[in-house]
């Protein structure tokens, strides 16, 4: 019982956190499969095909021993090309790909600049660095650049959000003309954006048409509209070629899986033959949010606040008795207890409709 008095303090504050077996029958509003491709069985089955067609189906190494595999090459090669960037880099996991990033890219003299709501991932890497790092209000392009003016420093990197993970807020495209102006490396984290965004659903880049350059880098997942496990780091020949000698959470790892990476790129394939009407459905949800619920969404993650000293566990149950499953994110990893709702794909828009009423009736 060496930790029970940290948890009691967890439990008492409301705090502790718990894992559970959720009855598949509740309609997912709760889950970042943002666009149903968990449960398309065609591009499962697509990835046992593409994956039985080599002798080893599990990369057996690091990627700088002998695990990098042709389906992961296959994979970085088009998932650059479709994004127009020099490189991409795959990785076992978005935590990984941010701590990656954030580990090996600061070196000392430089500075870092994270959004005060970066992800925990980029928060926790910036704990092991010798460089100088600052938190700038969130989405505040002006607070970033006086940031910059006012320290002294070698490199500048920036890392944001295209879409942030609890809020739901689109990144603000001032912050790639500050990024520019002073010649800084830009981390977009697009977790939550890519699949969701853009004419060609590839994210924020594609949302404000923005041509990677140089100092761009793009950080996106497999594991949410993509239906997968994993992620991939989009970059120039130079930084792809530094991560490979100093990103030390890529060097001393198994490589990615090689079945997730084979079902992500059945899951960009499926982005590339149905977009237009993967749009419309995505459209069709913001619209029953806005007129629900009074709340417009630039993407799929919609943020309800409920009342300070409200239990949202509480209201999170009495959803599931109603037959809804829905997100209870209480302090500190929001100010306010919220219900995220993603209203994704999965589900109908009926459904969805549905539980906006509920909504309205249960309030806390």
């Amino acid at each position: 019982m060496m930790y029970q008095n940290e948890l009691s303090a967890l439990a008492k504050s409301n705090r502790i956190r718990t894992r559970h077996l959720y009855d598949e029958s509740l309609a997912d509003f709760s889950s970042n499969d943002y666009l149903g491709l968990a449960e398309n069985k065609k591009l499962f089955e697509r990835a046992v095909t593409q994956v039985s067609m080599y002798k080893s189906h599990a990369p057996k190494a690091s990627m700088v021993v002998n695990g990098y595999h042709p389906i992961h090459q296959t994979f970085e090669e088009f998932v650059a090309r479709t994004n127009g960037f020099e490189a991409a880099m795959v990785c076992g996991s978005g935590f990984l790909a941010n701590f990656s990033l954030i580990e090996a890219l600061p070196r000392k003299k430089d500075l870092l600049i994270l959004d005060e709501e970066y992800h925990a991932s980029g928060m926790v890497a910036s704990k092991t660095i010798d460089a100088q790092v600052l938190l700038f209000t969130h989405n505040d392009a002006n607070h970033l650049e006086h940031l910059i003016n006012t320290h002294t420093h070698n490199r500048i990197i920036i890392a944001v959000e295209g879409i942030y993970s609890m809020s739901g807020d689109l990144l603000n495209r001032e912050i790639f003309e500050v990024a520019n102006r002073y010649n800084a490396l830009l981390i977009v984290d697009e977790a939550h954006s890519v699949g969701v965004l853009g004419e060609n659903l590839r994210g924020v880049f594609d949302l404000f048409n923005i041509t990677p350059e140089a100092n761009h880098i793009k950080m996106g997942t497999l594991g949410k509209a993509l239906g997968s496990y994993g992620a991939y780091i989009l970059c120039s020949n130079h930084i792809a070629e530094f991560l490979q000698n100093r990103a030390k959470a890529m060097i001393y790892t198994t490589a990615p899986s090689l079945f997730d990476i084979a079902l992500g790129y059945q899951g960009f394939l499926y982005l590339l033959r149905h977009k237009e009407s993967i749009k419309k459905e995505i459209a069709k949800r913001q619209r029953i949010i806005a007129e629900g619920l009074g709340i417009n969404m630039q993407g799929l993650i919609c943020a309800y606040t409920l009342d300070a000293g409200c239990d949202a566990l509480a209201v999170q149950e009495r959803f599931i008795q109603k037959g809804f499953l829905v997100g209870a994110i209480r302090p500190p990893t929001v100010l306010k207890p919220i219900l995220r709702l993603i209203p994704r794909l999965g589900e109908s828009a009926e459904a969805l409709e549905s539980l906006c009423n509920v909504i309205q009736k249960e309030k806390c």
